[in-house]
């Protein structure tokens, strides 16, 4: 058999080492990742906004917040997959220029509960306060819990202008009335109502 002399990487080295192999999957990964990844940023389709596409009111942004805090992206997906039995389902599949100013975006997998992406002006909005409130007064079947603080919390309305401010540095382009108006558009609002400003307005540009 040859020897290795030369002291070079054989298979041997790599496999008897932890250290050296982590390292090496590591860097495949960070190749893989870019080329994959890096493209995106230069493309249309994936950092223009689709047509009409406005940022958050103060209210939808909060109601986003408190989908978030609240965990029911852990059960409810936000985005529609281009194959035919979710098109049937749910729509219109998902794209990009949807999302541009969602920071983090809400996209996933889930279907522990329906799609949400498509949901905006599917219900009125006294069905979703309810639903919100106890979901099996609507739907006896659901799993869903209630969340009936909803209706009660009243929004943090102090935080919003700040809020606004760190995602017009990533983009999102907020005017200075927009957020100075912020704190007044929220006042008297409920942690429901602003739930429910959210989930009306969610794919309501793509049919």
């Amino acid at each position: 058999m040859a020897n290795n002399a030369g002291g070079g990487l054989s298979h041997e080295k790599i496999e008897t080492s932890n250290f050296l192999m982590i390292v090496l999957i590591l860097l495949v990964l960070l190749v893989g990742g870019l080329v994959e990844i890096v493209p995106l940023f230069f493309q249309k389709s994936t950092t223009e906004p689709v047509k009409g596409l406005q940022p958050y009111t103060a209210l939808q942004l909060a109601g986003r917040d408190i989908y978030t805090r609240e965990g029911c992206y852990n059960c409810h997906s936000q985005m529609i997959r281009p194959f035919r039995a979710e098109t049937l389902r749910y729509g219109h599949y998902s794209v990009a220029g949807e999302f541009v100013y969602d920071h983090p975006f809400q996209w996933g997998s889930k279907r522990t509960g329906p799609d949400l992406h498509r949901v905006g002006g599917k219900y009125s909005d006294q069905w979703q306060r309810d639903h919100l409130n106890n979901p099996r007064d609507l739907v006896p079947e659901s799993n869903m819990p209630a969340y009936p603080w909803l209706l009660k919390n009243a929004v943090d309305a102090d935080t919003m202008p700040a809020h606004m401010r760190a995602l017009r540095t990533v983009g999102v382009p907020y005017t200075d009335e927009q957020i100075t108006r912020s704190v007044a558009e929220l006042q008297g609002k409920t942690e429901v109502d602003a739930v429910i400003a959210y989930l009306q307005v969610l794919g309501t540009l793509v049919k």
